[in-house]
């Protein structure tokens, strides 16, 4: 027989839904997929009710539903501060996952280089070697998750044809400051990088950070790819919808990636999510102020047992410091965490392209009687681990 593809052997499957599969042979509290436990917006699950008698059920325009797109643009409109044609400026996926696939396909050549800020999302790194790219890791550096401009520079001058920049980021937390962001407008223009944005997170955004927009800074829009989902933001990560919102030019080809990917999303998802589009404020300000209470509830906790811990600007994710375990392979005590104090993690190396072996991550989109239960298990996580020997 021949042999396999030789791509899939530089890379492995998603630790992250790997260790979801560990929490569940284990029955540990899952605090390592970023997917809630409670329900979505009450609206929207009213409104699939509706759907599910009435329809659609058969395939919708592969780029999405009409209505979708139309409510979708207006929102997008407002984020980015410019007028969005539904019709030719967005494309409806299935999930940001795929929209970022899209996005690194439609741009990229084979042999061509992409630039990822480390830590990362550790579909980026596939996503790159399955479009046939080279990636170009840049430093997030700690406790801020900063990055040298020079290094940055650096990465610019070996002419890559993109920038994937997270915003806020996964798994750290960071929210980029206007500032950075402009510093990276500035190299894209220079170097005629495009460059494209994850802000799956827009919206979960922690006080006083801000979230600016990349696409809205003088001169971007006509270079940036912006990819979201509504997973995170209406908590329906397992509706799988997603949309790139790009210039005429840009769309015009990812379209006919998207259609050949994965066709189209779900008719009848769109149907129901998208009067998500038409809430208000109010809406995205309880949804902050959710998060918030629920960060201070891991945080704090986290911080009367004594575990170093990062503090987020945005998103819903915290990384904490497991050297004092004296573990060399973090994988393995994420598995040892689950089975024996009931606690699912992820290695912090499936994110850093440096060695790092001493951070695992947990996310905090959980009920709150669900975080209150996996602070008690962590209370007694140094007791039960017993210390390793380096």
């Amino acid at each position: 027989m021949q042999e396999l593809s030789k791509k899939i052997s530089l890379f492995t499957d998603s630790v992250i839904r790997r260790m979801t599969r560990i929490s569940a042979t284990y029955n540990a509290i899952n605090l390592s997929q970023g997917f809630p436990d409670f329900q979505p917006p009450k609206p929207i699950l009213d409104r699939l009710a509706e759907v599910a008698h009435n329809g659609p059920h058969q395939y919708a325009i592969t780029w999405g539903a009409q209505n979708f797109r139309d409510a979708l643009a207006e929102y997008r409109s407002r984020l980015l501060g410019r007028t969005i044609d539904p019709n030719s400026e967005i494309v409806v996926t299935c999930g940001s996952t795929e929209a970022m696939m899209v996005a690194i396909m439609t741009l990229v050549n084979p042999g061509e280089k992409v630039i990822i800020f480390s830590p990362f999302y550790e579909n980026y790194g596939a996503d790159t070697i399955l479009s046939g790219a080279e990636p170009i890791y840049v430093s997030l550096n700690p406790p801020e998750f900063t990055f040298n401009p020079d290094e940055l520079e650096a990465a610019f001058q070996q002419h890559p044809k993109a920038l994937i920049l997270c915003n806020p980021s996964n798994p750290c937390g960071k929210v980029f400051t206007r500032k950075e962001l402009e510093y990276i407008a500035t190299l894209a223009d220079k170097y005629d990088t495009y460059v494209i944005t994850d802000e799956v997170y827009e919206h979960i955004v922690y006080k006083p950070n801000v979230h600016t927009y990349f696409a809205s800074l003088p001169g971007m829009y006509e270079r940036t790819l912006t990819c979201s989902s509504l997973s995170k933001t209406y908590s329906i990560t397992g509706w799988r919808l997603g949309h790139i919102t790009a210039p005429s030019s840009i769309i015009e080809g990812a379209r006919k990636i998207h259609d050949f990917l994965t066709v189209g999303a779900a008719s009848p998802l769109q149907e129901a999510a998208y009067i998500g589009f038409k809430f208000s404020q109010q809406y995205y300000d309880d949804l902050l102020a959710l998060y918030t209470h629920k960060k201070n509830i891991l945080l704090d906790g986290l911080d009367s047992l004594g575990i170093i811990h990062t503090n987020p600007q945005g998103a819903y994710y915290v990384l904490l410091d497991i050297s004092e375990f004296g573990f060399t392979d973090d994988l393995e005590f994420c598995e040892v965490l689950a089975r024996d104090v009931g606690i699912g993690a992820v290695p912090g190396s499936s994110f850093f392209k440096e060695p790092v072996n001493y951070l695992i991550r947990l996310h905090f989109a959980k009920d709150d009687a669900t975080l209150y239960e996996a602070l008690n298990r962590l209370e007694h996580m140094k007791s039960i681990i017993k210390r390793r020997v380096i």
